[in-house]
């Protein structure tokens, strides 16, 4: 199985563990505090939030800035997603809720990805959504019917497992999700946080063979501290 195919697998498996599937989503302690939309951050101001600087990483290339659907980023994702078929159809839909949402899809962002060796990366992305979708994004629970799965590229099948972390809280709600692929005899790991604050929602993704949940936590705390203190 090639890199890219395999590549294709784990962000398949990624974008699932956001999956709804029409469940409810959790309560949340803590009433939204964001500014009303008209009020919301730009593109720009959120590409001046981005984390800069992560020990032992290197940047990768210049951070990306627009309406979420027209990063590069989530568009290679989407492609490599068309060439992906799963053992289990009716999780399909559940696999584009985020990104099939209108408010998510046209909000101002940015996003900024860092490598380390030739096997583990960090992306974090910012977007200024209204303070109901936030607190749906963070209220996401994965269906247990997709927390086991099989996914095929080119005839070739990886098995996946999701779990949903009970990490610390991070901002004024967060959650954590672990996805684990499994291709031939080689597992790659998946760690992602999603937390919202005042107007914005950011996601740090983690991937690679040693990734674990509490850099990703770790990670997400420095994102978010970093927000805090540049947006105003």
């Amino acid at each position: 199985m090639t890199s890219r195919n395999s590549c294709a697998i784990v962000v398949l498996l990624l974008t699932v563990a956001g999956c709804a599937s029409g469940e409810r989503p959790a309560p949340v302690a803590t009433p939204p505090s964001g500014p009303p939309a008209s009020e919301a951050y730009n593109a720009d101001q959120l590409t001046q939030a981005l984390l800069t600087d992560i020990p032992g990483y290197e940047r990768s290339g210049v951070p990306q800035s627009g309406q979420y659907g027209s990063l590069t980023a989530v568009r290679n994702s989407l492609q490599m997603q068309q060439a992906v078929k799963l053992d289990k159809p009716q999780c399909t839909s559940s696999t584009r809720a985020v990104s099939s949402e209108n408010a998510v899809w046209s909000a101002p962002s940015a996003l900024v990805a860092f490598g380390k060796g030739r096997d583990q990366t960090v992306s974090e992305t910012l977007m200024a959504v209204g303070p109901d979708v936030a607190v749906q994004q963070v209220g996401l629970r994965v269906p247990a019917s997709c927390r086991s799965l099989r996914v095929g590229v080119g005839g070739r099948w990886a098995a996946g497992s999701i779990v949903e972390g009970s990490g610390a809280r991070i901002g004024e709600g967060s959650r954590t999700v672990g996805v684990a692929t499994t291709v031939g005899t080689a597992t790659a790991k998946t760690w992602y946080v999603v937390l919202r604050s005042r107007g914005y929602l950011a996601t740090i993704t983690l991937y690679g063979p040693g990734a674990t949940q509490d850099e990703a936590e770790r990670l997400a705390q420095q994102a978010y501290q970093q927000a805090e203190r540049i947006l105003p």
